[in-house]
């Protein structure tokens, strides 16, 4: 990957809707090579997918949650269930593998408290293997970036 692959990934997690034409223009190349290079770097999968950026306020899910979760076991076949049931669950916007005390890092959107509780007491709870989940609500967002820049 040279400065020219880095300029054209930067332009794009700008502006995911730039037409090849404006593109080009931004990184100082014809229209046919920066599609190509657009297209190798799909291929390669650098760029994974475009997407549009929702503000999560605005769909009347205005709570941040972050939950730690740990498990009980930590065999294949528990790991397997625990994540395949995450993956399900259309609340949770990420979830990490993490080391430290809790095994997994989740960041979830909802609407209140209310949302909250239904959504541990409906969701997160039937899971079977968990061993402990410790919950804190972002108050407030200091930096938010989907950029590599």
């Amino acid at each position: 990957m040279d400065d020219t692959d880095l300029m054209i990934i930067n332009e794009l997690q700008k502006d995911g809707r730039l037409t090849n034409q404006e593109l080009s223009e931004r990184v100082n190349l014809s229209p046919s090579p920066c599609l190509r290079r657009v297209r190798s770097l799909e291929e390669r999968g650098v760029i994974k997918g475009y997407t549009a950026l929702v503000n999560q306020k605005e769909l009347g899910l205005p709570v941040t949650v972050f939950i730690r979760i740990s498990l009980q076991h930590h065999d294949l076949e528990h790991v397997q269930i625990f994540e395949d049931a995450i993956r399900g669950i259309s609340e949770i916007l990420d979830c990490y593998l993490m080391t430290g005390k809790a095994d997994y890092l989740l960041r979830v959107a909802v609407a209140d408290l209310e949302a909250y509780e239904k959504f541990m007491r409906e969701k997160i709870h039937h899971i079977p293997g968990i061993a402990s989940i410790d919950t804190s609500f972002a108050y407030g967002v200091v930096k938010q970036t989907h950029t590599f820049s």
